[in-house]
């Protein structure tokens, strides 16, 4: 379960936004500049976040984006099956077409538990959570994606 980077720039790009007033459209270039990320790859993400009814998409003068919710309501989970896709929890460690409990690969009842943990950790993590500790200082943007694994370290 390894983060894309499009993974990595729309949990950036949406901890960014729950940080910003909640009705105010913020616009992709701005998101970019702060994110240091290219704006038209961007576009494309919040486009499909748009699509998955995680944000608004506004056009025009005053166009941008806003969170669809608040961001106490929007889970790590919910935006990583959007970007990874639906198969994101269900692929196997080592990329067999099939493993399952019934064909396991040989690490497969090694990794079933880890898994439970990082989907827990995911299903429990809010873009609120992630965002009070962006304003706090106790993270940098860039760094968020990075430590959400740090949790899980004995």
């Amino acid at each position: 379960m390894i983060l894309s980077r499009t993974s990595q720039y729309a949990v950036q790009a949406l901890i960014y936004m729950a940080t910003q007033p909640a009705t105010t459209p913020v616009l992709n270039k701005d998101i970019a500049s702060q994110l240091g990320v290219p704006a038209p790859y961007l576009a494309k993400i919040l486009q499909s976040l748009a699509k998955g009814n995680l944000l608004f998409s506004f056009r025009g003068r005053l166009g941008g984006f806003c969170l669809r919710d608040g961001g106490d309501k929007i889970t790590l989970m919910q935006i990583l099956l959007l970007t990874e896709g639906p198969a994101f929890t269900e692929s196997c460690l080592l990329g067999l077409k099939k493993c399952s409990d019934e064909t396991a690969c040989p690490l497969h009842f090694r990794w079933v538990p880890v898994k439970k943990k990082i989907i827990d950790l995911l299903l429990d993590t809010t873009l609120d959570k992630l965002a009070r500790a962006v304003e706090t200082g106790k993270y940098r943007l860039a760094d968020v994606p990075g430590m959400l694994f740090e949790q899980l370290k004995p």
